[in-house]
């Protein structure tokens, strides 16, 4: 009986180590799922085993609850680790709803204003949930993170505004870039993305250097800033199109007045964790149980030795 409380155990605290520490790659591989169902079959079959031997038939009663609740956990990390999706964030362009099918519904990005931006949204089945830090739907775990976006003002040379467009981005009409691509430059791994400017039939690619990176660019200077390059329909470089602009500045290249405001903007990391519920369920009943199993049996040991 003591084996059987002590590989449960040990199935319960690796449950407990995913809900504590949630987001860990090795809950997903392969040979950590295969050993919890092992040892899950190894309860079931010490546990019978068991039963043969225990005296007290509270003691008995207690020893299968305990597997019943060993199971439930078994079960429980077994699915989430061989079943639910990898860790991934979701990231949205402001007013962009994105499907989730493993959440069953909807994140909904909130536009730019002025300040803050707004939490996302969660919206299912008529339900609409904000998710402003860290939030518990389900078997997921639903973490708001800063992520570093690019909003452009384009205008022409008389200083009248044009319209941006993101022919490859998840939303054609947004002049907020996500900055979802990273290269290396000058031994320097940085952000990148483009948007057209159809008006002037210039394309521009914009790359985004961090305080850190622009120090140490030729021409240092502070904060973050982004080298645009402008680009006409067919791929050839405008005059004088390559410049660096800093954070708000307005810069004048190839034909076009081009201002970024670095903004800080909420993507969505979905993390896969265990069923709580179940979870939680499964480890008080083995918990309870597997202590009264214990507490029985040693009472009556002592009174059929000395019987």
């Amino acid at each position: 009986m003591i084996a059987v409380l002590v590989l449960g155990s040990a199935i319960c605290a690796c449950a407990l180590a995913e809900l504590l520490y949630p987001g860990q790659a090795v809950y997903h591989a392969g040979w950590l799922n295969v050993a919890v169902a092992a040892a899950a079959v190894l309860v079931i079959s010490g546990t019978l085993r068991s039963l043969r031997r225990v005296q007290a038939g509270r003691a008995r009663i207690a020893l299968v609850a305990f597997a019943f609740g060993t199971v439930m956990v078994a079960v429980a990390v077994v699915s989430s680790g061989l079943l639910a999706p990898d860790n991934h964030s979701v990231v949205g362009a402001p007013g962009q709803s994105v499907r989730s099918d493993e959440l069953g519904g909807s994140l909904v990005f909130p536009f730019v204003g002025q300040g803050a931006p707004q939490p996302v949204v969660l919206e299912r089945g008529g339900n609409a949930q904000t998710i402003e830090n860290v939030r518990l739907d389900g078997s997921f775990l639903l973490h708001a993170v800063p992520r570093t976006v690019v909003a452009v003002e384009a205008r022409d040379t008389r200083g009248g505004r044009l319209t941006i467009t993101q022919p490859t981005g998840s939303v054609f009409l947004s002049p907020v870039l996500l900055m979802q691509g990273t290269q290396n430059l000058a031994g320097m791994s940085v952000a990148f993305d483009s948007f057209a400017v159809p008006a002037a039939h210039h394309v521009v690619k914009a790359v985004l250097f961090t305080p850190d990176q622009t120090v140490r660019l030729p021409a240092a200077t502070s904060g973050y800033a982004v080298l645009f390059d402008v680009e006409d329909d067919a791929g050839n470089e405008a005059p004088h199109g390559i410049g660096l602009a800093r954070d708000g500045v307005l810069v004048t290249l190839g034909g076009l007045q081009l201002r970024p405001h670095v903004l800080t903007y909420p993507a969505i990391d979905v993390i896969a964790i265990p069923d709580v519920t179940v979870t939680i369920a499964g480890i008080l009943l083995a918990l309870l149980s597997g202590a009264a199993a214990v507490f029985f049996e040693s009472r009556l040991t002592p009174r059929a030795a000395s019987q």
